[in-house]
């Protein structure tokens, strides 16, 4: 399987950038009083992960974002450790987006989500040039979920497709999802070269519960279908041909947080290099399982 983007290899990637809380209880949770645990305090958001870990493993990435005035250099500051350009609009009234993230003894999570700053995003706080030179516009479904987002979203998808760039897409919120109107998301995304849905939002997508199934139904609408289960390794479908299961690499969990994200970025970096989609799936599990052993979603 081979599917890539031509000319150009720069990616630019606009959603969410948050503060994330993590907080692991160290023992059996003891309900109205104190539970000893594990917390960390980490930058967030699944589109600024998924530019982070696109860069720091080899992509030419270009971050666009909000943040509260308070904390936007310090996300200047993380996205370029990792290599990536941000350019965040500071927002002098909304605090930055939030998200206090419960961490289960097996990795599993909870999240409390306050997108901040995040909502407030406007076609104004992009610089007129931010596509120029790219290959790729890669948005998260975060990005869809609010009226003003929607629209920012929208607008850009119309000038990617009118400058012929690539898109790729993660729905990013199963929950988000099932709020929409049945069927809008995927009319709205439609012919994206490359859709990362997880179990659940895949379900929700296509109402269908086998995921090989709901990969290979997704291929109506998508150039290419990467659906992520896991510890189950991920399902690759392209349209005409048989969905090819990619197994995981075993890992103790510890945070799942951000796993999904170092999948995609995984994936998108390979996929930008010009490898072939299944190399790109094999890379994306081998580096989602080490993300999965340790607490944070950002690489270290």
């Amino acid at each position: 399987m081979a599917l890539s983007p031509a000319g150009a290899r720069r990616v630019v990637v606009i959603g969410d950038v948050i503060n994330d809380v993590l907080v692991k209880p160290a023992e059996a949770v003891t309900p109205g009083s104190d539970t000893a645990a594990v917390i960390r305090a980490c930058p967030g958001g699944s589109a600024a992960n998924q530019a982070a870990w696109m860069a720091h493993l080899g992509a030419d990435t270009v971050f666009a974002g909000r943040a509260g005035a308070r904390d936007a250099e310090y996300h200047r500051r993380e996205l370029a450790r990792a290599g990536v350009r941000a350019h965040l609009a500071a927002d002098p009234d909304a605090g930055t987006g939030s998200i206090v993230i419960m961490v289960e003894q097996d990795g599993e999570r909870t999240m409390f989500t306050d997108r901040g700053a995040n909502l407030r995003l406007r076609r104004s706080d992009l610089p007129a040039a931010l596509l120029d030179g790219a290959a790729v516009l890669h948005l998260t479904g975060y990005t869809f979920c609010e009226p003003p987002l929607l629209e920012l979203a929208l607008g850009l998808l119309a000038q990617a497709r009118a400058r012929d760039l690539a898109v790729t897409i993660d729905p990013g919120s199963a929950a988000f999802l099932a709020r929409m109107e049945a069927g809008a998301f995927l009319r709205w995304t439609h012919g994206a070269a490359v859709c990362f849905p997880n179990r659940d939002e895949a379900a929700v997508l296509t109402g269908e519960p086998d995921p090989v199934t709901m990969a290979a139904r997704l291929t109506r609408h998508y150039g290419a279908v990467v659906l992520k289960l896991g510890d189950q390794g991920c399902v690759l479908a392209v349209p005409g041909l048989a969905p090819v299961r990619v197994p995981a690499h075993p890992a103790q969990a510890t945070d799942t947080t951000g796993a999904g994200d170092a999948f995609c970025g995984a994936f998108m970096s390979r996929w930008l290099s010009r490898a072939d989609l299944i190399g790109a799936a094999e890379y994306a599990v081998r580096i989602a399982a080490a993300v999965v052993t340790r607490f944070g979603a950002r690489p270290v």
